[in-house]
């Protein structure tokens, strides 16, 4: 067949694929194409007087409306409840009819009708289904309404066949039995002790061949595992004559022992002064639409790929069992993120990522075997496990530890092994005590712990480390509207050359006025300003305002001496292509001479840098501003690379002179910094320390030959009018600012 051919109910998929036009008159032409394969279809099982050509042409219309359907933004799939039943009143009532309808529909609509290239492939699939879910609910209603209306007229024929009996017994019993064994329905009758009496052929059909036959059982016999809870309470209601009638779904077993859904209505019979006398009950098979809509139910909770609950099943599980009196009294999760994920994809495609995908599902799967226990795929690489009960929050790190055994070994794929880590953050706690919102969130922060630790491991949830998470979040989510607000202010802390005691420059710091947290220092937002990017805009806002201040030091007439600024520079600042330029302009807009500023770069942010990465900096050196290497000693890299550094400072990290701020003085700490002072001399470096505490302390490095210092002892950073103000001559002292 030329357009493919649906054969049971389910589409051969065609071998290509037709791309989406925007020429109104190829629409319709497939559309049309699309409803002449419906048609076709699902003709030889409709009841329907029309001929096929006649039955496409009724087709057409209901076609557009599920391409409208499916192209719509945002997307409903209400219209394909009209369309289902649209098709009842077309008479396709074949129980053959609703699978060849869905199948045509999924064969076809999407590929005859196409959206725009806007919705993606996953998506427009997902739209398909649920407007099948939608049409087979509006088909399953119509033709329910088309049925209760059959049943009602049986129902009213049988009543009026009693009264008849009443008045002429031969003529209305013949009436009666008509009705009853004509019905396409079953019917069975019984006395109000539940004795059934008489059944209909179809319902005799329904059951199918039993070991005793349905006429003389008894309604209680008829039990089944899956009833409501509320069946057998308005049965109860109806035979003491507290109600008249009640419909429910109720399963039944065959006589081969599969179960026969039914929709069942039970109406109560009374005699002449209104006692109840029989039971008239009118049952219509409905196992072929209940097992769709599981199929349809099945589909909207699992997972396409690998097969696990996806996340609805699973927040409709968590929810559940979060629910204030929850029988499961506790319960414990588990999330798992791959380490590493990425780097497959990347590598290998994904093609093999989805494989491992595929791999990884069916090993967790294996470890929550019990009915308690529950693994999900969230998306991607995230997988969650959940478990509930009395001993959850015992058993959830058994159920952890599992899942890291089931993932030890190498999966192998395509002729390669590939090792699978994964770390896992673990969340318990009695039900009633959070939503499915925080303990989801809680347990994501804790699995990104555990990352962070190095992975491939578990750890379990911490509530003041969430509050830390939290409030780092926070911070970032804060920091842009922080730098529009003007929110960012900078202190100067001086740098005070160690021979006279003069002030030569100052280093800019800069704070954050938090309007809820108060005055921030750097070390609780340059790491998130580094993670956002944001960095790079608050640096160059740093190096502007500092900028300016130093043109300002330098236009005052009080300074004995033209005073340095200096400035931090962050690893992502160095990787910024326009830093050199920008400096450059920064200096030229305060009219600024490149000699005034100093940029200071941490040792850790150069170690292994190469000439390419350096560059800026010499560029920036060659023009006269100077580099100095702030926390030296600290990154622990070869002392002749300085040699091919373009710095003119060492900057000695603070812990390197600590052991001289008492008397006697660390040995080990003087010869360090000897060394270190020797060997920066010798490469025609100078050498500034921080965190000078004490006079003792400074005594001691001007006569090692440090040249500047800066610390408490000095003073604390502040406000740029104290350097005008400070005085240093007598600071040996003077106590700290």
């Amino acid at each position: 067949m030329r357009h493919g051919r649906v054969l049971r109910g389910r589409a051969e998929p065609l071998p290509f694929a037709v791309p989406p036009v925007d020429d109104s008159a190829v629409q319709e032409e497939r559309l049309r194409r699309f409803a002449a394969l419906w048609s076709r279809a699902v003709h030889p099982a409709t009841s329907a007087p029309l001929g096929r050509a006649e039955f496409e042409q009724y087709l057409l219309p209901l076609a557009g409306r599920l391409r409208d359907a499916l192209h719509a933004q945002p997307f409903d799939p209400a219209p394909g409840a009209g369309v289902g039943a649209e098709l009842v009143r077309g008479h396709c009532t074949d129980p053959e009819a609703l699978p060849l309808i869905l199948g045509a529909i999924d064969a076809y609509l999407v590929l005859y009708c196409p959206p725009d290239s806007g919705v993606p492939a996953d998506d427009c699939r997902a739209r398909c289904t649920r407007l099948q879910h939608s049409l087979a609910a509006g088909f399953a209603r119509e033709l329910r309404e088309r049925t209760l209306a059959e049943q009602e007229a049986i129902s009213r024929a049988a009543l009026a066949a009693r009264a008849e009996t009443e008045q002429a017994l031969h003529t209305s019993e013949a009436r009666f039995r008509a009705v009853f064994e004509g019905a396409a329905i079953g019917v069975g009758i019984a006395d109000v002790e539940g004795n059934i009496t008489d059944v209909n052929d179809a319902l005799v059909r329904m059951f199918g061949t039993l070991d005793a036959p349905i006429a003389g059982r008894n309604v209680g016999e008829l039990v089944h595992p899956d009833d409501a809870p509320e069946v057998w309470g308005l049965y109860a209601e109806l035979v003491r004559g507290d109600r008249d009638h009640y419909r429910v779904e109720k399963p039944y077993y065959r006589g081969d022992g599969s179960v026969l859904w039914t929709d069942l209505t039970v109406s109560l019979l009374r005699d002449a002064a209104g006692h109840p006398q029989y039971q008239l009950a009118m049952m219509e098979d409905i196992t072929e639409r209940r097992l769709l809509h599981e199929r349809l139910r099945h589909q909207a909770t699992h997972d396409d790929l690998t097969g696990l609950p996806n996340r609805t099943l699973f927040f409709e599980r968590l929810g559940s069992s979060l629910e204030p009196g929850s029988p499961h009294g506790h319960f414990g999760l588990c999330y798992l993120d791959l380490d590493g994920f990425k780097a497959v994809n990347d590598s290998l495609g994904h093609a093999v990522g989805d494989q491992l995908l595929v791999a990884v599902a069916e090993r967790l799967r294996g470890c929550a075997t019990a009915p308690h226990e529950l693994v999900a795929r969230l998306g991607g690489d995230e997988f969650v496990a959940l478990t509930t009960g009395p001993a959850a929050q015992r058993d959830v790190t058994a159920l952890a530890q599992r899942m890291l055994t089931a993932l030890a070994d190498p999966i192998r794929l395509d002729g390669r092994d590939l090792s699978v880590r994964a770390s896992i953050g673990i969340v318990a706690g009695r039900a009633g005590e959070a939503d499915a919102a925080e303990v989801l969130r809680s347990a994501d922060i804790t699995m990104y712990r555990a990352k962070a630790a190095g992975g491939n491991r578990y750890e379990l949830a911490d509530a003041d480390s969430d509050a830390r998470t939290i409030a780092r979040h926070d911070l970032t989510n804060c920091l842009p509207g922080a730098l529009e607000n003007g929110e960012f202010f900078i202190e100067y802390q001086p740098l005070v050359r160690l021979s006279d005691g003069t002030v030569r420059g100052a280093e800019a710091l800069v704070r954050w006025l938090h309007p809820v947290h108060g005055v921030l220092g750097p070390d609780q937002f340059i790491p998130l300003a580094e993670s956002t990017g944001l960095i790079v805009p608050l640096g160059r806002w740093v190096l502007e305002e500092a900028a300016r201040q130093a043109r300002a030091w330098r236009n005052d007439g009080r300074c004995r001496v033209p005073l340095r600024v200096n400035v931090n520079l962050s690893p992502s600042q160095l990787r910024y292509p326009a830093l050199v330029a920008e400096t450059v302009a920064v200096l030229d807009n305060a009219g600024l001479d490149p000699s005034a500023l100093c940029l200071e770069v941490t040792e850790s942010a150069l170690i292994g840098a190469d000439e390419e990465q350096l560059r800026p900096l010499r560029q920036l050196a060659d023009l006269g501003v100077d580099i100095a290497l702030d926390d030296f000693g600290t990154g622990y890299s070869n002392l002749a690379y300085l040699r091919r550094l373009p710095v003119s400072t060492l900057k000695l990290d603070r812990s390197f002179t600590r052991g001289m701020q008492c008397v006697p003085a660390d040995p080990v700490d003087v010869k360090i910094v000897e060394g270190i002072v020797s060997l920066a001399h010798t490469l025609d470096l100078s050498v500034t320390v921080e965190g000078v505490e004490t006079g003792t302390q400074a005594d001691r490095l001007r006569i090692l030959g440090c040249e500047t210092g800066q610390g408490w002892y000095y003073a604390r950073p502040g406000p740029p009018e104290r350097l005008h103000t400070l005085s240093l001559a007598d600071a040996a002292s003077c106590p700290r600012n």
